[in-house]
């Protein structure tokens, strides 16, 4: 159960990477790897193909999390969260994982990928 949990923080991880550098806006308190997991766990299913198609939960997790995503800094942090689980999981489809913002109506100008440098997230 706890490789199931870790499976959602990275999925989690990986769609917010993406979707976080999309907002602009600065705030107050940093975003948690806690939180992009709360937002984004409805989508593990989907991405690690448990599940054919993406639920509203999920859409509504990603649509919550790019109105979280205040400063250039939450999605560093949300990007170094990626890389640091990224290793402990091996069944997240990536083509399923870059499509869910597209799928979700958040508009992402870039390609998602692991290998992203959370340095130069904006």
């Amino acid at each position: 159960m706890a490789r199931l949990n870790s499976k959602a923080v990275v999925a989690a991880v990986v769609l917010a990477a993406v979707v976080l550098m999309m907002a602009g806006r600065e705030a107050s308190a940093a975003l948690s790897c806690g939180q992009v997991d709360s937002k984004l766990a409805p989508c593990v299913a989907y991405v690690t193909g448990r599940a054919s198609s993406i639920s509203k939960e999920c859409c509504s997790g990603v649509q919550g999390l790019n109105g979280m995503a205040r400063s250039s800094s939450d999605r560093k942090i949300a990007c170094r969260c990626l890389k640091s689980l990224a290793t402990s999981i091996k069944s997240i489809n990536m083509g399923k994982v870059s499509g869910v913002p597209g799928k979700c109506g958040v508009s992402v100008p870039f390609p998602i990928s692991m290998s992203t440098n959370c340095d130069t997230v904006n």
